[in-house]
């Protein structure tokens, strides 16, 4: 008699492989957004993008069909349509049908694509994946004329192979058409936001002056046209004009682009930027990478505040304006700007396929020296209007500094009774103040050397913090290291059922900092464990984080238009990611070499700061208790901690081991 199989075996079988465009379709929300279509399309409005970014497009037009479908048609080169020398199969099917497949991750002087939004390869292969029918047309030059190609997919797969037949003397000669009838089971609502459509197709048509980009309704046949030959100050000064009112001087308008020499960049980044001040009313402010729009802005706009304070204070302290007790801080400079960026980054990192945020960390400081020496320059050639604007920022800063002193918390008796080793910070604003609780002295010193001594303070830890969740609350600080944390923070230790006064709190963000190895991941859960033990408050109110520093360093040789690159992996997974981009950019194994940091002690201050510290750069991971319940999170825990609970911790492993999902 054969024996049932059990519901909880893990073997072999048990392992599943997704292939082809299965992923997508079982996980759609880590590759668009599923609150509607409008991303999926987006991904093919992008490619027709790139073709106009290149100079080979200049009308790009889009069609809501009557039947729920749309469709999107450039008249760029056309996608190649002849069988991949590697593959074998029509290159525009493997365009279509492959994760990871696209003429973007060439950026040598052989690539189809310099500079492009679609970079991860997985864009319209992602359309194809969610949509119930697609349908392409592709009208490529041939040497005999023109030729017009067909293929059409169901749910992501092939339904009529490619065809192809000479295309009309008279008609179109080069281009791409395509179609997508999104699947409706793959998001919240079938219908698309006309608002952020619009939005998005007027974004393009501003980047790409010159362009002309259309929006067809196909049942009322009803049209809208965008061009803008006059580019991004046209663009800002109709959206100031509509809420913000005149702005307080000139608007400071520029492009610069790197020639690949001089300055540490690849040849053609750069970035083309308007910005403007005013007194009152909504700031508008947009940002876009090789013209993906970055809703949630990323490195690229820190460097535009951090170009634009540092030619502001540098006019400011050369013209002696700044009062006795103020200093300006970045913020009051970008408090009431307005701006439009729009930036070329040869190989942009984003946070997340949906490339909402930039990530590429060189994007700070190439923004940042374009942006400022030209207007440090400008306001000293205008010094009327840069007293104007000078006014304007201090009264941002003086507005700042009174807002504090309202709020300012009680202070004990003074810097005397902080831990001798902490190294404390110079604002008293802790909405801006972090304290990073660092494992060892010696990455406590490259911390204190690489720190932002403004708003950053370290305090250094040594050895293995008490596990405390058996400890209690007035035997707490016979532990030096965690009366040292509680003075540091001022706050007192407390149950999750009270209500501590959190008004001396020292920091809004208390930061965990330790090696990015399984002695750093067991202090984490060290610190964590006395947070949510004895300052569940601090977790309440978003107060605790984790930094994330990276395990792996690889050194890249200059390639193509790139020059010599440092890349970071926080872990096995990202090393593995970067390596197979590196191999993508013509690499061969060997070419680079990576170096493996056993701890924080390793990074020298540049480093550290550059990876885990630099709020612009860094990947901070914030912690919260989200919605469970207290008592049964407080169970687990005492599972998980308690000194007598070995029994119940492997019990509950053997159970529960099976439940972890492989990401394989």
């Amino acid at each position: 008699m054969a024996t049932k199989k059990p519901a909880s075996d893990y073997s072999e079988s048990s392992i599943r492989v997704l292939k082809g465009l299965e992923p997508v379709k079982q996980r759609p929300g880590m590759y668009t957004r599923t609150e509607n279509p409008l991303h999926i399309i987006q991904e093919v409005i992008d490619n027709a993008s790139d073709e106009a970014l290149g100079g080979h497009c200049m009308n790009i037009v889009v069609t809501q069909n009557a039947d729920g479908s749309v469709t999107v048609e450039d008249d760029g080169r056309g996608i190649p349509v002849g069988l991949h020398p590697e593959e074998l199969v029509p290159t525009v099917e493997i365009v279509f049908t492959r994760l990871h497949a696209g003429g973007k991750f060439d950026k040598g002087s052989g690539g189809a694509y310099a500079f492009s939004g679609g970079l991860h390869g997985v864009g319209v292969s992602v359309t194809n994946a969610l949509s119930k029918r697609l349908e392409i047309m592709v009208w490529r030059k041939e040497p005999d004329g023109t030729g017009l190609h067909k293929l059409a997919f169901e749910h992501g797969g092939v339904v009529e192979p490619l065809s192809s037949i000479p295309a009309p003397r008279d008609g179109k000669k080069s281009g791409t058409r395509v179609t997508a009838w999104p699947d409706p089971k793959y998001f919240d609502s079938p219908a698309i936001s006309q608002v952020e459509l619009q939005r998005l197709l007027r974004s393009k048509a501003v980047l790409l002056p010159g362009v002309t980009v259309s929006l067809v309704n196909g049942k009322t046949g009803d049209t809208q046209v965008w061009k803008y030959d006059e580019g991004l100050r046209g663009y800002l000064n109709e959206m100031l004009a509509q809420g913000s009112g005149e702005p307080l001087i000139p608007v400071f308008e520029g492009a610069q682009y790197s020639n690949g020499e001089t300055d540490g960049f690849a040849e053609g980044e750069g970035a083309a930027w308007v910005v403007a001040w005013t007194e009152e009313g909504a700031v508008v402010r947009e940002s876009y990478v090789n013209l993906i729009p970055t809703s949630n802005g990323g490195t690229h706009e820190s460097g535009l505040r951090d170009g634009l304070y540092g030619a502001v204070k540098n006019f400011v302290e050369m013209h002696s304006l700044l009062p006795k007790g103020v200093k300006l801080l970045p913020e009051d400079v970008f408090a009431r700007t307005s701006f439009v960026l729009s930036a070329k980054v040869l190989d942009p990192q984003f946070q997340g396929q949906i490339k909402e945020r930039l990530n590429s960390r060189d994007a700070v400081r190439l923004v940042s020296t374009f942006t400022k020496p030209p207007l440090e320059l400008w306001l000293n050639q205008h010094v009327d209007y840069g007293k104007k604007l000078a006014d304007l920022v201090i009264k941002q800063a003086q507005s700042r500094l009174r807002s504090l002193q309202k709020v300012e918390k009680k202070k004990s008796s003074g810097v005397a009774v902080l831990p001798g080793k902490l190294t404390d910070c110079e604002s008293s604003d802790i909405t801006r103040n972090e304290l990073f609780l660092v494992e060892g002295d010696s990455a406590g010193g490259s911390a204190k050397m690489g720190r932002d001594k403004e708003f950053q303070a370290i305090l250094p830890l040594r050895g293995k913090v008490l596990n405390s969740w058996e400890t209690d609350r007035d035997r707490l600080f016979a532990n030096n290291e965690i009366h040292d944390i509680a003075v540091a923070i001022g706050v007192d230790p407390h149950s999750y059922m009270d209500s501590p006064d959190l008004s001396g709190l020292r920091y809004g963000k208390i930061c965990i900092l330790s090696d990015a190895d399984v002695d750093g991941s067991h202090i984490q859960v060290l610190l964590l464990t006395l947070f949510f033990k004895h300052f569940p408050a601090l977790f309440r109110h978003g107060h605790i984080c984790v930094a994330r520093p990276p395990l792996y360093r690889v050194d890249a040789p200059a390639r193509g238009k790139k020059p010599i690159q440092k890349l970071y992996a926080l872990d096995d997974g990202e090393l593995i990611a970067i390596e197979d981009k590196l191999k993508k950019d013509g690499l061969k194994d060997g070419a680079w070499s990576i170096s493996r940091f056993k701890g924080l002690g390793e990074m020298n201050a540049e480093q550290l700061w550059e990876t885990t510290m630099n709020p612009d750069t860094r990947r901070l991971l914030p912690v919260s208790l989200g919605d469970f319940d207290h008592g049964e999170s407080a169970a687990r825990f005492n599972m998980l901690m308690g000194k007598g609970e070995a029994a119940a911790r492997r019990a509950w492993i053997e159970e529960h081991g099976n439940e972890t999902e492989a990401d394989i």
